[in-house]
């Protein structure tokens, strides 16, 4: 990968992002102290791990949920443990998170500023967010970042070692979110782009090799209901059987990348609009913002290796084929988006670009603070936390737990299995 040297900073402004990234990372230890987190897929994903661990009807919504068991595998090694609660949970996503930011600093170290770049990452208000949640996008990004990185390091001394754990970080990204298909279709798109003239002569004289792929693919397709592709297509199926068109679910996407460059969520920001133009201007700045960042990724020189290129390209094609809205389908290639903005602002010789990049960054850095600060406050204040957590929805099972009865007159239903998972594990 070409290299360029550090980039030097006044002693003052370094300082200054250390302390700033310094304080962050104590904010979000701080959270560790949130109660547990209710979202829809977490319940899921608890339930999993209950039917696994002390069975469930065979006919049950959690016997026969198709969500990927990487994840589950942690919840049920910590409630073995004993130590399934919100502490932990929130600990070990903190852990996955600066491990792999880590991993992304190593990776590359000649041309990024870390500290500013560990800034952007941290006052992303989905990454925030998600830190807090039991859910599987931190350990997904942890291990998706691993992969990338011993790949790298694959590529710079071509050791079959670093190739080896790139390729098992890989597998274990998939086994926790199905979306890996498409960090093990960069790996090996790389692989091939790097040794296409060998490779081309290889197949040419080993027919077994062909013939070994070839079984591979057929051995995906025959086990694909195991690995949990064929509910992924049925449920992709249902989606569009249901009226929801390509045009929407791209509208949908572009609306997330609005959202996580802007740096907030469009419910919020809608209320600040005339009514129709919001959704509007959120898809418009997010085609802007997504045409732009392809500009930069494939036509500006930058120094990020192919298999980052060829994975971002992938996963991107998979999500804005994917009919569900959701920021946090965005989470894990966050910090990779960050390097690019990074290097970027400090490398582009384009002054209009850092103009324009650093002027977001003000607004991005603005609300991160403001996103930090309110998730922090709900973590420490159980009243809040219990009208605020998604959306509401949980606030009868939220109330019932924490002061024995919902605090509003009108509550008439409580979940009987979301109120149970937080009387156990909260």
């Amino acid at each position: 990968m070409p290299k360029q040297p550090d980039i030097i900073l006044k002693p003052q402004l370094s300082l200054f992002f250390k302390i700033v990234t310094g304080i962050l990372v104590g904010v979000y230890l701080l959270n560790c102290l949130t109660p547990l987190r209710l979202h829809v897929d977490m319940l899921r994903y608890y339930n999993i791990k209950e039917c696994i661990e002390f069975g469930c009807p065979p006919d049950s919504e959690a016997a026969k949920d198709y969500l990927p068991y990487g994840y589950t595998v942690l919840l049920l090694l910590l409630s073995k443990l004993g130590i399934l609660k919100s502490f932990t949970i929130v600990l070990i996503n903190c852990i996955y998170l600066f491990a792999a930011l880590y991993l992304l600093k190593k990776m590359f170290a000649a041309t990024l500023q870390p500290f500013f770049f560990l800034i952007v990452v941290l006052l992303s208000w989905t990454i925030i967010k998600f830190v807090v949640h039991p859910l599987s996008e931190l350990q997904y990004l942890f291990f998706s970042i691993a992969s990338l990185y011993f790949y790298q390091q694959y590529s710079d001394t071509k050791k079959i070692l670093p190739l080896l754990l790139a390729f098992i970080f890989g597998i274990i990204g998939f086994l926790t979110r199905t979306v890996g298909i498409t960090l093990i279709a960069a790996l090996i798109v790389s692989l091939i782009w790097g040794y296409r003239k060998q490779l081309i002569l290889l197949i040419r004289k080993n027919r077994i090799l062909i013939a070994v792929i070839i079984l591979s693919a057929i051995g995906v397709i025959i086990f694909s209901k195991q690995l949990g592709l064929n509910h992924y297509r049925g449920v992709m199926s249902k989606q569009f059987q249901e009226g929801k068109s390509f045009g929407q679910i791209i509208q949908w996407h572009f609306t997330e990348w609005a959202e996580i460059l802007l740096n907030t969520s469009v419910a919020k920001a809608i209320n600040y609009f005339p009514p129709g133009i919001g959704k509007i201007f959120f898809i418009i700045l997010g085609v802007l913002l997504f045409a732009g960042f392809l500009f930069i990724l494939f036509r500006r020189r930058n120094n990020l290796p192919f298999v980052v290129k060829a994975y971002l390209l992938c996963y991107s094609l998979l999500i804005f084929n994917w009919p569900f809205y959701d920021p946090r389908f965005w989470v894990p290639i966050i910090p990779l988006i960050a390097i690019i903005i990074t290097q970027t602002i400090f490398f582009d010789k384009s002054k209009p670009l850092k103009t324009v990049l650093s002027s977001m960054f003000i607004v991005y850095a603005l609300l991160g603070v403001f996103a930090i600060g309110f998730i922090t406050y709900t973590s420490l204040n159980k009243r809040s936390l219990a009208r605020t957590q998604a959306n509401g929805v949980y606030r009868n099972e939220y109330e019932t737990h924490f002061f024995g009865k919902p605090q509003s007159d009108t509550a008439r239903h409580i979940d009987a299995s979301a109120l149970h998972i937080l009387q156990k594990y909260d």
